[in-house]
């Protein structure tokens, strides 16, 4: 009987750490359902943005801000190369399946892209990233992993004001984030994106696209600046560059939270799969020891006769 034995110590053991990956499924569902109201919620108000600022796209040439400024990465006399910032955006906990090892991958590659012609420096938002980044060799020079599992504007301040302030200052030629763009609770897409400087070409684009789209019938009104338009520009660009930021932080928590429910609940299928095999191991085993002591009866019998 200790090949039972062992095989319902086995039993007893998965059932617990299914119940274990049953509560995390729960707690991730609980999590992720905030968090995808959340993100779905701000995503509407990062479309107004764009709006916006695609309804003055045909004054873009008029507007002299950093922000829009196509710096082009040349080495100086010292043969220094240009700096540029990649934003790493991943979780603080791990159990959730390849959510952290694609968005590491993204920016992996991407800093192979980059390396030739610039210095790249991380900030990373999330241990696992910072981890991941420092295993590899690459610096990380500033860390924030104290981000909330609900997150709200006041939480990406400090780190809007650093992307902000540097940019403006002339330290980096080019601001990207890398992070996780929530498609569905099955679906999570890695992606790297470039924040800084902003695109006039692609604005122009997007404003085209939307006039010329059959799915949408907005007209987008064309605004009358009085005073500096410099100004309102520079305090509505840095706005879209806050609310990107925001955004791109809401995909990757709601990202994270879909990938740690997907995980845990197919670590509870899993667990209940090995449970049904391992009964029938332990049935056969059962099964088998009592024809055995059947046998030794019958054989004992036998010989007394």
């Amino acid at each position: 009987m200790t090949g039972t034995k062992e095989i319902k110590r086995r039993i007893k053991s998965v059932k617990n750490t299914k119940k274990i990956t049953k509560a995390m499924e729960m707690v991730a569902a609980s999590k992720m359902k905030r968090a995808v109201s959340q993100t779905l919620s701000s995503r509407l108000y990062a479309e107004y943005s764009w709006e916006l600022l695609t309804s003055v796209a045909h004054r873009i040439d008029e507007i002299a801000h950093p922000f829009f400024e196509q710096k082009k990465p040349k080495e100086n006399k010292t043969g220094q190369k240009n700096n540029t910032l990649i934003v790493l955006v991943s979780s603080n906990r791990g159990l959730c399946g390849s959510y952290n090892t694609q968005v590491v991958q993204k920016t992996l590659t991407k800093i192979k892209e980059l390396s030739g012609e610039s210095n790249i420096e991380i900030v990373s938002v999330g241990k696992k990233g910072d981890s991941a980044m420092r295993h590899v060799g690459q610096e990380v020079i500033l860390s924030f992993t104290e981000m909330p599992d609900i997150v709200g504007l006041r939480d990406i301040s400090s780190l809007s004001q650093f992307i902000t302030e540097k940019y403006k200052s002339g330290k980096y030629t080019e601001v990207y984030i890398a992070y996780t763009d929530f498609v569905s609770a099955l679906s999570q897409k890695a992606q790297i994106k470039k924040l800084l400087p902003i695109q006039k070409e692609e604005l122009s684009k997007i404003q085209k696209e939307s006039k010329g789209s059959t799915n949408s019938q907005k007209d987008y009104a064309r605004y009358s600046f009085e005073g500096d338009m410099n100004s309102l520009i520079e305090v509505l660009a840095e706005k879209l560059v806050r609310m990107q930021i925001y955004q791109m932080v809401l995909e990757s928590s709601a990202s994270e939270q879909s990938a740690r429910m997907m995980a845990m609940k197919n670590a509870s299928d899993a667990a209940g799969e090995m449970i049904d095999d391992l009964t029938l191991v332990f049935n056969k085993a059962r099964q088998a020891s009592i024809t055995q002591e059947i046998s030794e009866i019958s054989a004992g019998m036998a010989s007394l006769n």
